[in-house]
């Protein structure tokens, strides 16, 4: 079962995991464009970008553990991933500056006074040089081990990314516990030996 999945993971082009990637945008836009979002366009379009980047930021951390203790391996899947997470996560934070506020005095006093904001800007920032060294060039100059060394960052950005979500969230914050659990278990898997180590 296991290989006849990996068989077919091999197939599709990557270009077809990146177009597929982009329809969750595609649709949050156009709902946004027409009125299908609600009384609060702008809100619902920074959070539906958001929880997205979130989601493909659980995917990301999905892939490693699901290839030690199943045998599928979807690592050519990972870069499409993580740069798809940055994109929904560059997204959410335009939409906050350029459309929610777009007034540097306005952004800068968001910034002071709700912390939740400056979570979400270490998030990005924790992001971005993980976007930026995702080429293949990019591991050759910096070195296999010093790349995979920069890329354990993606856990703090996870971490982030769920403090950003909860604090956004008004009472018991439900959502945003559900995706720390799984993240904390994702996380745990990671530190287990793979399954053929243990058996």
């Amino acid at each position: 079962m296991v290989q006849a999945i990996n068989a077919a993971v091999r197939l599709p082009p990557l270009w077809l995991v990146y177009a597929a990637g982009l329809l969750p945008a595609a649709w949050v836009w156009h709902l946004g464009l027409t009125g299908g979002l609600g009384p609060e366009p702008i809100r619902a379009l920074e959070r539906e970008l958001g929880l997205t980047g979130l989601q493909f930021l659980v995917a990301v951390l999905a892939v490693t553990p699901l290839r030690r203790h199943t045998g599928i391996n979807l690592m050519r899947f990972r870069r499409a991933l993580g740069l798809l997470c940055f994109f929904y996560v560059a997204q959410h934070l335009g939409v906050w500056l350029f459309l929610d506020l777009a007034d540097p005095r306005l952004i800068a006093a968001d910034i002071t006074k709700r912390p939740y904001v400056l979570v979400g800007l270490l998030g990005f920032l924790v992001l971005l040089p993980l976007a930026l060294t995702s080429t293949d060039r990019a591991v050759r100059r910096l070195g296999a081990e010093r790349w995979r060394q920069l890329h354990r960052l993606t856990y703090g950005a996870a971490l982030l990314g769920l403090a950003h979500f909860a604090m956004l969230v008004k009472g018991f914050p439900v959502e945003p516990l559900a995706y720390a659990v799984l993240v904390a278990a994702l996380l745990g898997l990671r530190a287990l030996p793979p399954r053929r180590a243990r058996t």
